[in-house]
Order: structure tokens, then sequence, then C-alpha cells
């Protein structure tokens, strides 16, 4: 039993336990080229908050992970057979729900850990905030928290190198050999603006994509997975650790910064 898993924790030990923050994994069910689950988003961003929170737990903060949500939005994606596409709203009612839960029973801090590049939990926390002024709300995404650049050749965008390795580290066994693999081909933009990405606009999944990958997976090792996932959960657990110690009252320097 890990006591910071809330899904294998009891009543006795969540009775006794004072949690400062709370930690809501979110990921997505889509389809990741023919060699990754439908479940990669989950996966991946459950381990991590999960790894994340055991070395925030073990330097004394006191945190609870929630069980993973496994549906993201896949508005793009609407054509592509199984992929399960939960819309913003929806995830607004849901987060709300959750945040609700917490203000009532008092926990003061919920950090929304996402693991999916089409969900966008910001302006959903800029309403909800004022609503539960008792409970500290603030997201991020796993994937960008270390530059992806120092550990793979081409990390990729969808089930490329890097989410591949990441696989291959966290569940191995649900990864095809990469021989089976597409080759994350896509298709860019013509218009150059959206192209060069400082205009946007959904992608269409089954129009972009090939084989639904966006990347070349087949410089992926274990290894790298392994390397990576151990400096992303290090980074989120020293997250982790400040947020628990802080005083959401008072989050500002005495000072100006520069």
């Amino acid at each position: 039993m890990r006591p910071y898993i809330l899904a294998e924790t009891n009543w006795r030990t969540v009775r006794e336990t004072p949690y400062e923050v709370a930690v809501l994994p979110w990921g997505a069910t889509e389809a990741h080229n023919y060699h990754l689950p439908y479940a990669t988003d989950t996966i991946q961003c459950d381990h991590i908050a999960a790894e994340a929170a055991r070395r925030a737990w073990e330097a004394g903060a006191r945190v609870v992970v929630l069980p993973t949500i496994p549906f993201g939005v896949n508005t793009g994606q609407l054509d592509i057979r199984l992929d399960i596409n939960m819309n913003p709203s929806t995830q607004a009612a849901v987060l709300r729900d959750v945040v609700d839960a917490l203000a009532r029973q008092g926990i003061p801090k919920l950090v929304v850990m996402n693991g999916h590049g089409g969900n966008d939990f910001r302006q959903m926390i800029r309403e909800l905030q004022p609503q539960f002024p008792g409970v500290f709300l603030c997201t991020l995404n796993w994937y960008a928290v270390v530059d992806p650049a120092g550990f793979f050749d081409e990390p990729g965008d969808h089930a490329g190198e890097m989410e591949t390795s990441v696989m291959l580290h966290v569940a191995p066994s649900l990864v095809r050999p990469l021989a089976e693999a597409g080759s994350g081909a896509s298709r860019p933009f013509r218009v150059r603006a959206l192209r060069e990405g400082w205009a946007w606009t959904p992608r269409q999944w089954s129009r972009a994509t090939v084989d639904t990958g966006v990347g070349d997976p087949s410089r992926a090792t274990a290894e790298k997975g392994r390397r990576y996932v151990a400096a992303v959960a290090d980074r989120i657990a020293g997250f982790l650790i400040d947020l628990a110690a802080a005083d959401p009252a008072d989050l500002y320097e005495d000072e100006p910064g520069g």
C-alpha cells in the first residue's frame, strides 16, 4: 500500500494524514501509432504522478494522488475509431466537482497534472479559483517540465521517440516491437503561420498523420525513458515539496524582481 496513492490507501490512513496537496493526473484515450496502446497518455501521467509523489512523500511532504482521469480533448480525432473525446466543457464540470469535494474536506491545494497535448486547464482554473478561494489551484504538463532535447535525438510530438521510450520504461509489456511501428510521418499545414506555429488551429488527425503518430519512434530505448522519467519526477517532486510547505496567501517575494 502506498499511502500517497488514494486508490490504494484506506480510510484510517486518510483520516489520520494531514494532506497538503492533491494531485489529479489527467490523460486521454487515443491511438498512438501501431506500437503504443490507446492508454499511453494515461499510463505515463499516472506513473509520473506516482513517482513524483513518492519522492515528495519520502521528503516529508504530505501529498495524495487522485485516480487518473482517462479521457481528454480529442475533437480533432473524432473519426479515428475508439478515440474517446471529452469536451473542455465536460472537463470543466468534472474538475469543478473534484475541487468542490476538496474544498469541503479541507484539502488546501490541487495540482492538475496533464499528460495530453489536447488538454488545457488554465482557463478552467481562472474561472474556478474565485469560486473556491480555499483551494489553491494550479496545473502543469509533465512533458514540458524537463527539456527532452537533452535525452532524445528527435523527441517527436505523438508516439515518437520520447513517448515510446517512456512507455518502454514504464510499461514495456504494452509496447509492440518497434519493427511494427509506423514511421510517424506527418503532413504540415499549407498555411505558413499555422505551419510555423504562431497561429493555431486543431489538427485533423486523420489528414495530418499517416499512422496517427507524429515523430519517428525507431531510436527509442527503455534507458532513455528511464533517465527522462527520473528527471521529470525529481523536478515535479521538488515542486510538490515546495507547494506543500507554501502559504497560498503569501506566494510572492517581499521585493519586486528584476
